[in-house]
């Protein structure tokens, strides 16, 4: 944090905000204020320069095409390369999860470079596209409950050696390599294919956030009630025959 401040940075709102991904930052900001935090929030769109002194980064899903034009400002922009090297947390959904790897195929059948701030490269699946929710395990270094979430892709995502598996899937495809991952991250940059959107039905990843954000081991308690019934709402859903 800068000045005792908590900088909560909306990566290009114009171009990456699908199926109610916004959502991920109002959670993040609400939750962060609820423990008395000062929060900053920062909605940047694709004209303007991403700062580098944002503490906490969030990236949403997106078509094809934003994707692309998304992808070509934020290499050619170049500052959250910087604000990672600077110790920021980044947390990408879809799209977003795709940009941060080595490559993705864009809307145009070609390699399209991403920022290489995961170990993850994408390609296009040739079968059935991934939708429907989805029940996973969470790494169990991170000491999160399980995860919940709706899925909606054509991509599947390869992890390279230094990419860790976000979560193992119980329902649904996650990553879409048949290997049951899903989602992807490393020390501070997280990725997953989760929409809900995912903040919402798992506050427990926006509190690991917020801790990785300010370096403590715990925040104090808050209300958790109304997340609660929608995450057991969410995972009965998704348990139900088909």
């Amino acid at each position: 944090m800068s000045d005792n401040q908590l900088r909560v940075v909306w990566v290009y709102p114009d171009l990456l905000s699908t199926y109610g991904d916004q959502g991920n930052v109002l959670v993040v900001e609400r939750r962060a204020r609820q423990r008395g935090l000062d929060v900053a929030r920062l909605d940047v769109r694709s004209d303007q320069p991403i700062p580098t002194s944002g503490d906490i980064y969030l990236i949403g899903g997106g078509e094809d095409r934003p994707q692309r034009l998304a992808a070509e400002r934020l290499r050619r922009d170049g500052h959250l390369y910087r604000a990672v090297e600077n110790g920021a947390i980044v947390f990408s959904v879809c799209a977003g999860y795709q940009i941060l790897g080595h490559e993705f195929i864009n809307d145009l059948g070609q390699r399209e470079p991403g920022l290489g701030l995961l170990d993850v490269t994408s390609v296009r699946g040739e079968g059935e596209r991934c939708v429907g929710d989805v029940l996973a395990d969470i790494d169990p270094r991170l000491g999160l409950p399980p995860l919940t979430g709706f899925e909606n892709h054509q991509g599947v995502t390869h992890l390279g050696p230094t990419a860790r598996p976000f979560a193992q899937v119980r329902l649904g495809r996650g990553n879409g390599t048949g290997d049951g991952t899903e989602g992807a991250y490393n020390d501070t940059v997280f990725g997953t294919y989760m929409h809900g959107p995912v903040l919402a039905r798992n506050p427990q990843i926006a509190d690991l956030l917020l801790k990785l954000a300010l370096d403590v081991n715990a925040l104090p308690p808050t209300d958790d009630r109304w997340y609660e019934a929608l995450r057991n709402e969410r995972i009965a859903a998704a348990q139900q025959p088909a």
